[in-house]
């Protein structure tokens, strides 16, 4: 009996052992847990501001590529856009010389219809002009039946003649050169004189007599002397008027009526 007794407590001394070892156990855990837990609050309240740096940083890096590209892609466009609007703009230049160009055309062809004679049509493509020398180059030439000494005009009046035809070119000697004189006439009174060029923008009306009633605005017509102009092409009207208190004639400053520092298309009269 004595040993089943002693076994008996030896049996509860053990259970005991194992309750408190298995506590001790928990404890230990809850303690381990704890400190675990304190340790990743404070490495969080260390770390999170460099993390929260480092974060906004990747992020500002981010957005200045997809802003940047976005500029670069904004770029792109709009030099797309500058260059459609460039081709636009010349389409439309293009366009409105053309109209000009044929609204010039027609004005020529129309007082082409007034002529019996064959006329041609010409482009002006080049220019000697100097202080002693007025001289333009058309696209039209023999093989066109131009001819030197022919009149050429514009649906406003005479500019000047021909002085030179070669096969493809010719070139037109206009009335404001010092070398152009061409017989005229007043077109109200039909006191006749000669029209001569200046050198400059406009020409001279010489041999009208002081006793002839001329005044600015009248009009001057060819005479039809000389062979090369028609009778009754203008010519130009006066601008300036002086009498002479001592001479036999005026002295009368006349401005073309085509204006010669815009010439485009011309019309040649054909013989």
């Amino acid at each position: 009996m004595p040993n089943k007794g002693n076994k008996n407590k030896k049996n509860i001394v053990l259970v005991f052992a194992i309750l408190l070892f298995s506590l001790a156990l928990m404890t230990l855990n809850v303690k381990q847990e704890k400190g675990v837990r304190f340790l990743d609050s404070m490495t969080g309240v260390i770390l999170s501001p460099f993390q929260n740096f480092f974060t906004q940083t990747i992020q500002s890096v981010s957005d200045s590529i997809n802003h940047y590209l976005f500029l670069v892609d904004v770029s792109r466009q709009n030099d797309q856009l500058k260059l459609e609007v460039q081709r636009l703009i010349n389409e439309k230049n293009q366009l409105i010389e053309h109209l000009a160009s044929q609204k010039r055309l027609a004005k020529l062809m129309a007082y082409e219809d007034d002529w019996e004679n064959k006329t041609v049509v010409a482009s002006v493509i080049g220019r000697d002009a100097t202080q002693w020398s007025k001289v333009v180059v058309i696209n039209k030439g023999t093989q066109d039946g131009v001819a030197d000494h022919l009149a050429v005009i514009t649906d406003a009046g005479v500019i000047g003649q021909v002085i030179h035809a070669g096969l493809n070119t010719s070139k037109v000697l206009l009335i404001v050169d010092g070398r152009s004189a061409v017989d005229a006439l007043f077109q109200d009174s039909r006191v006749s004189g000669v029209v001569v060029g200046m050198g400059g923008d406009e020409c001279r009306l010489k041999f009208v007599p002081n006793t002839a009633d001329v005044k600015v605005g009248d009009l001057v017509l060819s005479s039809g002397l000389g062979g090369i102009f028609p009778k009754g092409l203008i010519i130009g009207k006066v601008s300036q008027v002086a009498r002479k208190k001592q001479g036999l004639f005026q002295e009368i400053t006349l401005i073309p009526s085509s204006d010669l520092s815009r010439l485009e298309e011309v019309l040649v009269l054909l013989p």
